[in-house]
């Protein structure tokens, strides 16, 4: 006796192209393909996302998986389980029956089961005389095996994505860090160039990369950072074999007499890396005739004394890190904003702007607007016109007036203001150019 195959859903359920392509899949699967079907299943939770299904759809799916006796699906193999909704409830981890349902036509929707309905709905099994299943009615697996091998490429295709997506995140990640330490070292190293206008340029290309974002995006920015990281590489190399150069010359005693006594760098031309110190072509003398080197910590606590009054328990500043954490507390305190601070820190560097805080604090009461005048000095950092050195000796000037007109502490005074002419404790001298001596000098004038 023939049976009539079921196609179209029982009830209210209403039958879609999709439902016929679906069987229409079903049906091609090729007579000799064999699969294993957890491998399959495995193929499909890595392509879940591009085949649209959800993570109960597949707890659902593996539930079905195992009411079939079998490992091996065959392509002519009956390939029918009709499990209830209590059963399959019991094997997907208790869901709720409208979950259960709702699930059920997502793995429908995806093509991944096809329906065979009976025709009150219910899932049952006819059986003939030798107990072998004649006809059955429930949830037909055959798309397991038709789509076995478009399953097993989506797979693959989202494997991949996932490793270039990994590799681009290490790129970022890797030439992120080497380009601020670059920057640091250029800095640290005295390598001529704008290092706060490159220092910018990073900022404003890692501030274009959202929390998260398609890899299209990420390698977008990784390109710019590239280009960014070779920039920088080239203008340190270009630094550093000109230095072995002129070591090299120095050793074979060939001096070669040349009026420009400073070294161009060709790279530099093309980074746009100008000597931060001198700031622009007509710079003032001032701030070329500045120390190249920073400013140590105990001349900067000896300028600016007030800010011990900000750490907690009335203790002292050992190091820059609790330098700079102090002056986080005086920004609030002096009312500067924290974008202004921000800016700050990005054109100045974070220590740099930590001392022109301190510098700010210490003279608070003088100063109408600290946050106005704090953004008057970064713009002029951003143009390469400002140094923290002359707000420090020019704080170190007015103690030792002030303890000169009390007429106490004067050889204190003078104790202080010769160590702030030394880099460090270890007693190399600081040398103080003529301008900057009678820039100085104007400055007590004002």
């Amino acid at each position: 006796m023939q049976t009539h195959t079921a196609t179209t859903p029982f009830g209210r359920r209403s039958m879609s192209l999709g439902m016929i392509a679906s069987q229409v899949t079903a049906q091609n699967a090729p007579p000799d393909a064999t699969v294993h079907k957890w491998h399959v299943f495995r193929d499909i939770k890595e392509a879940r996302i591009a085949l649209g299904a959800t993570d109960r759809a597949l707890a659902i799916l593996d539930a079905l998986l195992s009411f079939h006796p079998d490992t091996a699906f065959y392509g002519d193999s009956a390939l029918i389980v009709w499990p209830s909704n209590e059963m399959l409830i019991g094997r997907a981890n208790g869901m709720s029956p409208a979950t259960l349902r709702r699930h059920l036509a997502n793995l429908v929707d995806c093509g991944l089961i096809v329906r065979r309905d009976s025709p009150n709905g219910k899932r049952y099994a006819r059986k003939g005389q030798d107990g072998e299943v004649e006809h059955a009615y429930g949830f037909d697996l055959s798309p397991i095996v038709a789509r076995a091998v478009e399953f097993k490429e989506f797979a693959e295709a989202v494997r991949a994505e996932k490793k270039a997506y990994k590799l681009v995140k290490e790129r970022l990640t890797i030439c992120r860090r080497d380009i601020v330490k670059m920057i640091e070292a250029g800095i640290e190293e005295g390598v001529p160039g704008n290092w706060g206008g490159v220092n910018l340029e990073y900022q404003a290309i890692v501030g274009r990369l959202p929390r998260t974002a398609p890899r299209q995006v990420l390698e977008a920015i990784a390109t710019e950072l590239d280009d960014l990281w070779t920039q920088i590489r080239d203008v340190l190399e270009s630094f550093v074999k000109s230095q072995n150069l002129s070591a090299n010359e120095s050793q074979i005693e060939r001096h070669i007499q040349n009026s420009n006594t400073e070294t161009k760098i060709e790279s530099e031309h093309r980074l746009g890396l100008k000597n931060e110190a001198s700031g622009s072509a007509g710079g003032s003398d001032n701030l070329r005739s500045l120390p190249k080197r920073e400013l140590p910590l105990g001349i900067v606590l000896d300028a600016c004394p007030n800010l011990l009054w900000l750490v907690k328990g009335g203790g002292g500043i050992s190091n820059w890190r609790e330098f700079l954490a102090t002056a986080d507390l005086a920004r609030p305190v002096l009312g500067i904003s924290p974008s202004a601070w921000e800016d700050a820190q990005v054109a100045m560097g974070e220590q740099q702007a930590a001392i022109t805080l301190a510098a700010i604090y210490q003279k608070s009461d003088q100063i109408k607007s600290p946050g106005g005048y704090l953004r008057n000095l970064t713009e002029r950092a951003k143009e390469g016109k400002f140094s923290t050195w002359p707000m420090v000796m020019a704080l170190l000037r007015a103690k030792l007036d002030a303890a000169k007109s009390a007429g106490a502490g004067i050889d204190d005074a003078e104790n202080e203001l010769g160590a702030a002419k030394r880099l460090d404790r270890a007693g190399k001298r600081l040398e103080i150019s003529d301008s900057l001596r009678k820039s100085m000098a104007r400055s007590d004038q004002e």
